[in-house]
């Protein structure tokens, strides 16, 4: 089975991926289908062996729509797609454009006539009435060749296929007037009897086709607007990398790098593919990928990623991931697929869009109708025949499910490009909706509270020297060990600039410590176990208060004596404390679940301000601690980094993996923050609420411009206040309604998290 995202061209409204989806469902071989309106693109699954791309896109070509079918997304296809569609909205700018006079003259001849009526407005005269009775047909004939295609091609295809969309309502409805206003000119003594001639509808012909196109022009303006974050990102990416090979330095295409390629980077240049360093130091802006301001410190041996810029010094690394694989490329994929997910709010608006274009044309039927049967016997045949036509047009024109198909994409799409700016990575938009929900974050210890890695916290000096000089003889000693806490005092030693020592006869002393001779001295580190083997007298109880916070002893001694100890920890992330506090404030309860002893849990969770602590448990029973509080009705999010963390984070409603974890974590979580910064966790969830706010918004603006809308163009508060909806206004309204929806989800973008 293949999964592949499509773009489609064609289409117009959100009942056209009602139509799109419905297609693709039906077809043989096709196991799902997932429509958007918001990023026009179509997320299908479906059997290679049975139905290809291209036979998708044949299915739907007699509808007005078809796949864009890339072999292979490479920037310069990505960069070609984006030319075109710059490219369709510029022509579609012309035309708008070009016609946007002629509404201006039609709504100028409509203001005359309506206010030629007043007594200080004056009339006008015979000729000039005579010229705008002959240039309106003119204007609304050329109207309709510059815009009405699409409008057209929309009834052809809904009498040939049945098949209805907002371009079939708009096609009507300005058809009918002008269709209307023809036979009153071509028929007009014949019909004089029995008609107002003298009232005809091409002005509506115009000026709703005008407004429509444009509201369209502007949707699809602001429309790329949401979408940019992909187009930040792919212009992150390097398009040349400078590579060492037989042949010497060759500067090639970024996607012709491969596994093992030693790549030279030059000051200001950004970083082709992901790697690590083996020659040089400096300094990387990774903020675009991070967000942190900071450029962060490299040396040889530490990891780069592609898209990053090199501020500082030269450095060569060697590629370990390519293509797809590097972190950049993984980000891309990842926003482009939350983008074009669906929400589960977004299911009663796809309800709606799939049933909205009939019944529409039922309700315009009905309006008509009853003009034509109920209003004669109190207004006349033609004043009811003429309001009758206002009403049917009024209906086909204001009922826009457009603003309905994107008012949830359009907040997704902004909200997970926002994200990913912040350094927060959202697998799919059900994940957003749902983690506005949570009011429990269960939280892993290591690597998600803690840094994740051992580093010396204390010295304890009993040798009547300097804390340095302590520490360069045990750092001299443990440079020779390849235990991870010997690697945090070496490291310690290195950042501090302490000289180190030359060690001879060193031997590492099983379960115990180490041993060797510096400068004539024999000296020991290691545990309480070493010393209590050299007989040497220690109080052993002064480090138990240490011990309970997690910290590790490394004892250092001669034979004669403890020189003395330092106490290694996996310490704290300093934004730890902030982040849960931030948390308490937003209403959510905090749980620390650890595979650590209790004592260790319990002074982290203390430190930090953590409100429960589970620990000494097994993956199964982190797994099993997340379902219990889930029996409790809780929507519980979970935040970790490991292997053992990966069954909790699944089952978890929200799964929250640090970047800095492993890749299983990863893949089973739904959001993914990088740099492992627990900080970002906050920043998650009040993306997700930020984003739920905006679609809720959206839904009701969508919702009230078709309530009060529809009703208004029918004629029902006629009776009472002689209200009735001109069509003009009906397509302003109409034009306008996918516009503010779009905006107010653009609004995202401002909000600082």
């Amino acid at each position: 089975m293949q999964t592949s995202t499509y773009k489609i061209k064609g289409m117009h409204c959100a009942s056209c991926a009602i139509s799109i989806e419905d297609t693709f469902k039906k077809t043989a071989g096709v196991v799902s289908a997932n429509v958007n309106y918001g990023t026009e693109a179509a997320k299908v699954s479906f059997d290679e062996s049975t139905i290809s791309p291209a036979d998708l896109s044949k299915k739907i070509e007699p509808l007005g729509y078809s796949l864009v079918v890339e072999e292979e997304q490479t920037m310069a296809g990505m960069d070609h797609a984006k030319m075109e569609s710059a490219d369709e909205l510029k022509v579609m700018g012309q035309k708008v454009f070009s016609m946007i006079p002629f509404a201006v003259m039609s709504i100028f001849i409509m203001t005359w006539d309506i206010l030629g009526s007043l007594r200080y407005v004056p009339k006008m005269s015979n000729t000039e009435a005579t010229f705008f009775h002959h240039l309106l047909p003119v204007m609304a004939t050329a109207t309709l060749a510059v815009l009405g295609r699409p409008y057209l091609l929309g009834i052809y295809r809904f009498i040939r296929y049945g098949k209805a969309n907002m371009d079939t309502l708009v096609g009507i409805g300005t058809s009918a007037a002008f269709l209307y206003s023809f036979a009153l000119g071509a028929f007009e003594n014949v019909l004089r009897p029995y008609l107002n001639v003298d009232q005809g509808y091409y002005d509506v012909t115009v000026v709703v086709l005008v407004f429509i196109a444009l509201g369209k022009y502007l949707e699809l303006r602001s429309k790329r607007k949401t979408g940019d974050a992909i187009e930040k990102l792919l212009n992150l990416q390097a398009k040349k990398a400078l590579v060492r090979r037989q042949d010497g330095e060759i500067e090639i295409p970024m996607e012709e790098v491969v596994h093992g390629d030693i790549v030279i980077v030059k000051p200001a240049e950004k970083i082709p593919v992901d790697g690590t360093i083996i020659e040089g130091s400096t300094y990387v802006d990774e903020s675009m990928i991070s967000g942190e301001p900071m450029p962060v410190k490299k040396n040889v041996g530490d990891s780069v990623v592609s898209g990053t810029i090199n501020t500082t010094g030269a450095f060569s690394f060697k590629a370990t991931k390519v293509g797809s694989e590097t972190m950049l490329a993984r980000i891309i994929a990842m926003v482009e697929d939350a983008q074009g997910s669906k929400a589960p709010i977004q299911a009663l608006a796809d309800k709606i869009s799939a049933v909205f274009v009939p019944v529409v044309l039922v309700l315009a039927v009905l309006a008509f109708g009853s003009w034509l049967l109920v209003a004669p016997q109190y207004i006349g045949f033609a004043k009811a025949l003429s309001a009758g036509l206002v009403s049917f047009v009024g209906i086909l024109v204001i009922a826009c499910p457009c603003a309905l198909g994107l008012a949830t994409p359009t907040a997704i799409i902004v909200g997970v490009g926002k994200g990913a700016r912040e350094g927060i990575l959202v697998k799919d938009a059900a994940t957003l909706e749902t983690l506005h929900k949570a009011n429990v974050v269960v939280l892993d210890k290591t690597g998600t509270i803690t840094k994740g890695k051992p580093e010396l916290a204390s010295v304890m000096n009993f040798s009547g020297q300097d804390d340095e000089e302590v520490l360069s003889v045990l750092a001299s000693l443990e440079k020779k060990s390849e235990h991870p806490i010997a690697h945090a005092i070496v490291t310690h030693a290195a950042e501090r600039k302490i000289a180190l020592k030359e060690v001879k006869d060193f031997q590492a002393i099983k379960g115990k410590g180490i041993e060797g001779t510096i400068e004539d001295v024999v000296y020991y580190a290691g545990n309480t176990k070493l010393i209590a083997d050299l007989r040497l007298a220690f109080d052993t109880a002064t480090l138990a208060e240490e011990t309970k916070r997690g910290k590790t002893p490394i004892i250092l001694a001669t034979k004669e004596k403890v020189v003395g100890v330092v106490m290694v920890a996996d310490a704290v992330k300093p934004e730890a404390i902030v982040a849960i506090a931030h948390l308490h404030k937003l209403g959510i309860k905090t749980v620390l679940l650890t595979g650590d002893d209790s004592n260790t849990a319990l002074a982290i969770a203390k430190e930090v301000g953590i409100d429960d602590v589970v620990a000494e448990v097994l993956p199964e029973d982190k797994l099993n601690k997340v379902k219990e509080l889930q029996a409790k009705g809780l929507v519980v999010a979970m935040a970790g980094d490991g292997v053992n963390d990966a069954p909790a984070l699944a089952q978890a409603n929200v799964g929250i993996a640090m970047a800095t974890g492993t890749d299983v974590a990863i893949e089973s979580a739904g959001i993914t923050l990088l740099h492992g910064d627990i900080a970002k966790l906050v920043k998650a969830i009040e993306l997700s609420r930020v984003t739920m706010r905006t679609i809720k918004q959206n839904l009701f603006w969508a919702f009230i411009y078709n309530i009060i809308g529809i009703p208004l163009a029918g004629g029902a508060f006629y009776p009472l206040f002689g209200w009735l909806l001109s069509p003009i206004f009906a397509g302003l309204a109409m034009a306008f309604s996918s516009v503010s929806v779009v905006s107010n989800s653009l609004r995202l973008k401002m909000i600082k998290l």
